[in-house]
């Protein structure tokens, strides 16, 4: 049996009045997914428990199989495995990202988390050089993909309170500073590292370019390194996972996959959705299990882009859901479980810990749940309802829910 999870990143949402009350997975094209949906089950589940952080890191740990009470320690840590950074037992790890600050009024506003959705070339060099200025012994650097990079506090900063730059997009930074024990000093490293960006070479081209500065260092998401048991060992599989995202890398490395890097993965509205099913179905011919994870359809809801969005959900449905439905075919025992990790409302710009759908499908038959599509509205009329967001994998490698 071939076992195939294909996550959506941020597909669900919230009924839009410019949508006549639908979502845009109601509105999206989707006839692969819906068509899953009208032949396998159909639930809801929820991927963060009540009270954790509203991330991806929760979601998609639960979606792995790991409960987050248990194995999440923070975002910072999976994105050190992925880029292949070891972490000591007191080095704490946070994500950070480049981003752009604006002076509007006075006030200090996020004015964009990604910078412009920096490329990953200007994003590294702007890494390193900082690193090669700032970096010591306590504090250091390293260069992850795009605006997402990577801070290593040594000894010290798993207290300090951050928050994730897309959660306060356009509003004024002072009340989201590092704070608690331990801030003082983070955020003297961000000051410094502010002064450093306004004169570097990259940002004076993207100045007189009028593109986005990345003006900015923001620190969030810290941990130190999760203990988890591998996947083989508390699944009895052997897997890989496909992302363009660390943070989706790194709980693949956690849990003893083989991450498979795909050309043209990019994390944002232009990845390569094709090459990410074709690369997959290769993988998955030494392997039981595999792990497709897209971020496009999240990055829209970040930017506010309805169109971007329901562009993105039918690419997803479209070059991955379809070229994955196709290909499996070559083995007479497989099974597929489509979700999204969280929902992630264009009109928030920002994810929610609300339930999400998901649709189980067997190659070996399966007995329907009366769903007409693949969306969240379908998916509530079934009455179907995993609370514990972790207990999903055991459902769909065991036969349930």
């Amino acid at each position: 049996m071939k076992y195939l999870v294909l996550v959506g990143d941020g597909m669900a949402d919230s009924p839009l009045d410019e949508l006549g009350g639908r979502t845009p997975l109601m509105v999206a094209h989707t006839p692969n997914m819906d068509s899953l949906a009208q032949q396998g089950k159909v639930g809801l589940v929820r991927t963060i428990p009540k009270g954790y952080p509203k991330g991806s890191e929760i979601a998609n740990l639960s979606i792995f199989g790991y409960d987050p009470k248990k194995y999440y320690t923070g975002r910072g840590p999976l994105e050190a495995a992925s880029i292949g950074v070891k972490l000591g037992p007191n080095d704490v790890a946070f994500r950070c990202n480049l981003v752009t600050l604006d002076v509007i009024g006075g006030s200090v506003i996020m004015g964009d988390y990604s910078a412009g959705h920096i490329c990953t070339e200007e994003g590294r060099q702007i890494i390193r050089d900082l690193d090669r200025e700032l970096g010591n012994s306590v504090f250091r650097l390293y260069p992850g993909i795009s605006y997402r990079h990577l801070l290593v506090w040594k000894g010290a900063g798993e207290t300090v309170i951050t928050t994730p730059p897309h959660d306060i997009a356009a509003q004024e930074i002072g009340d989201h500073l590092p704070r608690g024990e331990g801030a003082r000093e983070l955020i003297k490293f961000i000051t410094d590292a502010q002064i450093f960006l306004n004169a570097h070479p990259i940002n004076c081209r993207r100045r007189q370019e009028g593109k986005r500065e990345a003006n900015s260092i923001w620190p969030w998401g810290q941990g130190k390194a999760p203990q988890m048991p591998a996947f083989s060992q508390k699944f009895g599989l052997k897997g890989s996972v496909i992302s363009a995202v660390d943070l989706i890398k790194g709980i693949g490395i956690y849990a003893g996959m083989e991450v498979v890097e795909v050309p043209g993965a990019t994390g944002y509205l232009d990845t390569n959705y094709q090459g990410k099913a074709e690369y997959g179905l290769r993988a998955l011919e030494k392997g039981d299990f595999l792990y497709i994870h897209v971020e496009a359809p999240d990055e829209a809801s970040h930017n506010g882009d309805l169109k971007a969005k329901i562009e993105a959900i039918e690419a997803f449905d479209k070059k991955v859901v379809g070229t994955i439905l196709k290909g499996a075919q070559r083995w007479r025992d497989y099974k597929i479980m489509v979700l999204t990790d969280h929902p992630t409302p264009i009109t928030l710009r920002t994810h929610t810990d609300d339930p999400v759908p998901f649709v189980i499908y067997s190659s070996r038959g399966n007995t329907a749940s009366g769903a007409k599509g693949f969306n969240e509205e379908e998916a509530r009329k079934t009455g179907i309802f995993v609370e514990d967001g972790h207990k999903l994998m055991e459902h769909f490698l065991g036969g349930g829910p």
